[in-house]
Parts: C-alpha cells; sequence; structure tokens
C-alpha cells in the first residue's frame, strides 16, 4: 500500500484510477463471448465454462431437487442471521416505493405517473471463489417488493459443478426458482441474448470483476438496461488522530479480500495514522484466509495524507467512492460535504461489512468513480415510470393555441394541425 503526502491537484486524476484494465482491452473478448453465445447457445455456455472457470456443467438449470435439498445444508445460525438480515433489508427497501404523482398543470388539463415493474429481470451473484449470498438479498428483495414477475439467477458454480446450498437457500427464501450454474461474462451473455436454457431479460443487475462489468456495458449495446456499472469493489477511509487503528486496518482488508482488482484509500491528515494502520494491516493480513488475494489488491491501494480537511473533502468526491467510512472528530464536516459517493459508513462502529450484510441499505453501488453519476440499487431501479395525461375540450381551447404557436415556430405544420382540427370541432359544436 503505496503512501503518497500532499499530491499536487495535477497527480489526483491519476491516483483515481483503479486497478483494472481499461474497457476497450476488455471488449474484445466480450464479444468472442456474446458471439458464440448468440450462434451456439447452451454449447457456449458449457465451453466457456470450461475454458474459464475449469468446471464442467451438463445441466445448466438447477434442479428442484438441488433447491429443496439445500436447506437442509445450510446451519440453523446461518439461517438466522439471514433471516435478520432480510427483515431489515425488507424494512429500508419497503419504504423507497412510491406511489405516482397527479397533477392538473391547468385548467382541463390533467397529467399523471404510474409505476410498472420491469417484467424479466436478471440477477447476476458473483461467487466461485466465495458465494455472496448476500448479493442475492440484496438484488432478489427490492426486485420483489417492485413487484417483478420473471425473477432469474445467473452465478458461477463451484469445482464440483454445484452452486453452493447457502446461495440456492437464500434464493428460495426469496421466492425464486429459476437458478442458472453459469457465471462471468457468458451469463451476461446468455441472459442478453437469451438460449434455450436461459431466456433473455430485459434489465440486468448485479456486481462481478471487470470482464463481468465489460459484458454488462456491451449489453447495453443490444438493447438490454442494466443498474449500474458496478465492478470490482472499493473503500475509501477517512480517519484522523481519533481513530482506532485497529478498526481502520481490519476494514480495508474487508474490501481488498472482496478480489486481485480491489481498491481500498485511506485519506488523511495524519502521518502517525498512516504508519500505524500500515503497520497493523500487515499483522492482520497474515491472519485471514484470503491473504493472497487482499495482498494483490493492496498493491494497488494508497494512502494518501492532505493536512488541509478542505481538500481532503474535494478528494474524496474527485475519486467518488463505492463505499466511504468516515471516522474523524469531525464526521460533520466531512458528512455535509459528500457529494459523490456509492454508500457512507459514519463513525467508529460502522463498520463497511453492516452494509455489505445486514443493516439494511443496499450493497449494490457503483464502482470506478461511476457513483458520480450513478446511485445504489433501490427499488425504483426495478420500476419504469409510465405518464398519463388526458386534456378535456375546456382545457384545449385554453392549451391549444399555446400548442399551435409552438409548433408553427418548429415548422412542424402536423402538429399544429392536430390541435387545430380539435379546435374547430370544439368551435363547431357550439355553434
Amino acid at each position: 500500500m503505496k503512501t503518497i503526502r500532499e499530491p499536487s491537484k495535477d497527480t489526483w486524476a491519476s491516483l483515481c484510477t483503479r486497478g483494472t484494465k481499461p474497457m476497450k482491452d476488455l471488449e474484445p473478448m466480450v464479444r468472442e463471448v456474446f458471439n458464440a453465445i448468440a450462434e451456439e447457445g447452451d454449447e457456449a455456455l458449457r465451453h466457456y465454462t470450461r475454458k474459464f472457470d475449469n468446471v464442467e456443467v451438463s445441466d445448466l438449470k438447477v434442479s428442484a431437487d438441488e433447491l429443496s435439498s439445500a436447506e437442509d445444508q445450510v446451519s440453523e445460525e446461518l439461517k438466522s442471521a439471514i433471516s435478520l438480515a432480510k427483515e431489515n433489508i425488507y424494512a429500508f427497501h419497503k419504504v423507497q416505493k412510491v406511489e405516482g404523482a397527479h397533477v392538473e398543470t391547468m385548467p382541463g388539463v390533467s397529467c399523471w405517473q404510474t409505476f410498472q415493474p420491469i417484467e424479466k429481470i436478471g440477477l447476476y451473484i458473483p461467487g466461485g471463489t466465495a458465494p455472496l449470498f448476500s448479493t442475492l438479498l440484496m438484488l432478489a428483495i427490492p426486485a420483489a417488493i417492485a413487484g417483478c414477475q420473471e425473477i432469474r439467477i445467473c452465478t458461477p458454480p463451484g469445482k464440483d459443478g454445484k452452486i453452493d446450498p447457502v446461495v440456492l437457500y437464500a434464493a428460495k427464501l426469496c421466492g425464486i426458482n429459476s437458478i442458472y450454474k453459469v457465471g462471468g461474462i457468458q451469463a451476461i451473455g446468455a441472459m442478453t441474448y437469451g438460449t434455450k436454457t436461459i431466456p433473455a431479460v430485459y434489465k440486468i443487475f448485479g456486481p462481478g470483476n471487470q470482464y463481468v462489468t465489460a459484458a454488462k456495458n456491451y449489453a447495453t449495446q443490444l438493447g438490454v438496461a442494466i443498474d449500474m456499472p458496478a465492478g470490482p469493489s472499493e473503500l475509501m477511509i477517512i480517519a484522523d488522530d481519533s481513530a482506532n487503528p485497529e478498526f481502520i486496518a481490519a476494514d480495508l482488508l474487508s474490501q481488498a479480500e472482496h478480489g486481485p482488482d480491489s481498491q481500498v484509500i485511506l485519506l488523511t491528515p495524519s502521518q502517525n495514522i498512516i504508519e500505524r494502520v500500515k503497520s497493523i494491516v500487515s499483522e492482520q493480513l497474515e491472519n485471514i484466509p484470503r491473504k493472497e488475494v487482499a495482498s494483490q489488491a493492496l498493491q494497488h491501494s494508497r494512502a494518501v495524507l492532505f493536512t488541509d480537511k478542505e481538500q481532503i473533502a474535494e478528494f474524496m468526491n474527485e475519486y467518488a467512492p463505492e463505499h466511504l467510512i468516515i471516522n474523524t472528530q469531525e464526521d460533520t464536516f466531512y458528512k455535509d460535504r459528500v457529494r459523490n459517493a456509492g454508500s457512507v459508513f459514519l463513525g467508529p462502529y460502522t463498520p463497511e461489512s453492516a452494509g455489505d450484510y445486514a443493516s439494511g441499505t443496499n450493497h449494490t453501488l457503483p464502482t470506478n468513480g461511476y457513483a458520480k453519476q450513478f446511485s445504489g440499487v433501490t427499488v425504483q431501479a426495478f420500476l419504469k415510470s409510465i405518464t398519463f395525461q388526458e386534456i378535456t375540450p375546456k382545457g384545449l381551447e385554453a392549451i391549444g393555441p399555446i400548442i399551435e404557436t409552438m409548433a408553427a415556430a418548429e415548422k412542424l405544420e402536423g402538429h399544429k394541425n392536430a390541435v387545430s382540427v380539435r379546435l374547430d370541432a370544439i368551435k363547431k359544436s357550439k355553434e
């Protein structure tokens, strides 16, 4: 983890780069896989699962027997934890569902809005090295609240060619039984084009590695919507000498262990906190099973020193972190200046892990600086808005001349005429 002291603004852009390949370097592979799926369907899925995951899968869909037997393979302690997390996630997302607005913009002119669920949803659940059943909860629960009717899950199989029982248990708990043993680029391609086994969807949700993110972006060129660019995980921590360095070190490692292309940033006004945290990170690193993965992530992670707190706040927004922990004596100062972040965690006893699992907020968040333009997943992400309007004769008499004037100014006489013929009819009805 490299230390940078008082970086000048002309270096900030390079400091905000993540440890991932440029999208243009990933697209050729994405295009190859997508084209194969378009031509060969399920056989292409099996081929690339062998190639990328070293796993042989004959039945791509999880069977009813596999789904029903999963519950017996999950401990009661874990079931209880999942149940509590589900309740909290449901409680936070339930209040997000809003009713449409209705307004009479002028006498006789009524406009209103309704929300309809997106009918066909695809959820990508990362897996393989770690069964991220928490992501399933984060996506399936708001989808159910929104009222989505067809919800399908793609997730990578383990080395045994099976899906981890806890993932299947979480899916069943959320009422989903369409689950497919396919991950990576090929999963996104399958949900984009559709195959004999895996139907196409209208919108794809879920985080993944840089290849999954590139595949999702490519899917948008083929008419399928995505939630956001949600790639390798990242965390920024703002901490000063009041922070417990053991907490900070643990938080940094909690995200570094996600994957070798994850990134963590420590932003601080204190050289002392940098030295203490880096020392403790080295100690704690020896005690985590995913030491090798975290070590690779730390190679492109940084500790950045600014003595000016205004510069800390400015750099924070320039980086636009997926996760942001603020653990200082001046939490309010930084909290009030957050403009670009996926999710914010305040104070010494609010680890980012709480948001990952059970506090209630969603952990599917924009990465790679996209928090400047995107929000994390909400119930609204699973809905689409439809507007309606109805105009009475009296209303058209009031608004019609305005429309005629504007249409004529744009030289769209057909638009003008659509109003004029109606106004003539209203006039004649009164004679």
